[in-house]
């Protein structure tokens, strides 16, 4: 799934959109990502309008989102917690659960910690620091 051509990458959201809303099978992968989807009925907009969003730039400086990053960040999270990678993010998962009662609230916050590790990981030039990002999640419980 994750490659360097942004388009192909989009494409894979728009053809699993499309399959959904017609009601065709979805293949595992496409599952995820319309599961993604579903969290923002907000993006649905532009996941309708393919040719006016393949390549669109979405700027930060005007305050935009990707929404194609913010899924790919749910898909992220959903590939953790299938995973249990890091160790320990199940728990922390079902802990924060446990507090906020809200999956996509506590999926924002896991995301926020991605973030944040993906950030000083990219400004310091290190690998993952996947305790670091386990103690920034269990600070949310």
């Amino acid at each position: 799934m994750f490659g360097q051509d942004r388009a192909q990458l989009r494409d894979m959201y728009y053809l699993a959109w499309d399959k959904y809303k017609t009601k065709q099978a979805l293949e595992p992968l496409e599952k995820v990502l319309v599961q993604a989807m579903l969290l923002h009925p907000e993006y649905h907009a532009v996941l309708d309008q393919r040719d006016k969003n393949i390549d669109k730039e979405f700027s930060p400086v005007k305050q935009e989102v990707n929404p194609f990053l913010h899924m790919g960040f749910h898909v992220a999270i959903f590939e953790q917690l299938g995973s249990n990678r890091p160790m320990g993010i199940c728990d922390a998962y079902q802990k924060l659960l446990e507090t906020h009662k809200d999956e996509h609230v506590v999926q924002h916050l896991l995301i926020d910690c991605l973030v944040d590790m993906l950030t000083k990981m990219q400004r310091d030039g290190n690998m993952p620091d996947e305790s670091a990002y386990l103690d920034c999640v269990n600070t949310n419980i």
